[in-house]
């Protein structure tokens, strides 16, 4: 039987907070791997998660195809992980979620190579947020171009080196209120990094229905304001959870989208949150989710004091009673 050692993959990405659970996934089942990213000095990190000579990083850049065709070369399976949250000059939505998924799975295609592209499930071409309408156009060009293509479409991820627990915990430590945009009731459904790294894994050896989209979603429906006050509680933290009506949200957003570190909010994001993010009926009813794969999702509340104990005022020390 032919060993994985054999097949090449290229993950696009690789070296952010999804792509380094992607990485150690595709390590552990013995893939060799190929992390393209902008910065390749900046992926060192990720060379301890598999053997001497089974992880390497090449640059790349959505935004010129030529250097995505090099990374391309040769490879058997391409993975695609690229994404923003925030525009920044030329790496804008369009750029990055759109054209640069259809440079990806142009050079797949041209390469013969499977294709793995991670999406979101807010992705919807009539989105009054800029970014949920080029991860739609994302999620067109790759099947244009790769229409056996499996489409990974995670609610909000959480886990160790997110921007999403890791960031309203962090300002739960400077700030005596945390806001709840739109009342805080917006659905979400977080996932855990582990869990979709091991999909994505699953995708690449081809468990996966061809051309179809799955929605990953973790064990349990949350609003913000349910997120928020698990954060606190793991966290050790008394904070004032104060309403925000969106009108003012999208407001303060003006201003607030050229803020530093936690405080940044643009208007985007507030668009985001007027629409519940969670794993729709159709895909449960066609077995497109975690469980479909046969994935057990972990929960928020079980992961999160696994990395948020950091934020408490005295770290792991924090003192109980009994």
């Amino acid at each position: 039987m032919a060993s994985n050692l054999d097949t090449l993959v290229t993950v696009f990405g690789g070296s952010g907070f999804l792509g380094r659970h992607v990485v150690r996934a595709l390590a552990k089942r013995d893939y060799r791997i190929r992390v393209a990213v902008r910065r390749p000095e900046l992926a060192g990190h990720l060379q301890p998660l598999g053997r001497v000579g089974q992880i390497h990083a090449v640059q790349a850049n959505l935004r010129y195809p030529a250097s995505v065709e090099a990374a391309m070369r040769d490879s058997d399976a391409a993975i695609n992980l690229v994404g923003i949250l925030a525009e920044s000059g030329a790496q804008t939505f369009n750029a990055v979620q759109g054209e640069g998924a259809g440079a990806v799975a142009k050079a797949a295609a041209a390469a013969g190579a499977a294709m793995v592209h991670v999406s979101a499930i807010g992705a919807d071409e009539n989105s009054p947020a800029r970014y949920a309408r080029a991860k739609a156009a994302g999620e067109k060009a790759v099947l244009a171009a790769v229409p056996s293509a499996t489409i990974l479409r995670p609610s909000v991820v959480f886990g160790p080196e997110d921007q999403f627990t890791n960031r309203f915990a962090a300002l739960a430590r400077m700030s005596p209120a945390l806001p709840l945009i739109g009342g805080g009731l917006t659905k979400l459904q977080p996932v855990y990094v582990g869990d979709v790294a091991t999909a994505v894994a699953d995708a690449v050896e081809g468990k996966t229905k061809p051309g179809a989209p799955y929605e990953l979603g973790g064990p349990e429906v949350l609003t913000m304001r349910e997120i928020m006050e698990i954060i606190l509680a793991v966290t050790e933290r008394r904070r004032m959870l104060m309403p925000l009506p969106f009108g003012l949200a999208k407001l303060q957003a003006l201003f607030l989208q050229f803020a530093p570190g936690d405080f940044k909010l643009t208007p985007d994001q507030v668009a985001l949150l007027r629409s519940d993010n969670v794993v729709s009926e159709a895909a449960k009813a066609a077995g497109r989710t975690l469980e479909g794969l046969g994935i057990t999702a972990d929960s928020l509340e079980a992961i999160a004091p696994q990395y948020l104990w950091r934020f408490r005022k005295t770290g792991q020390f924090a003192h109980r009673g009994a």
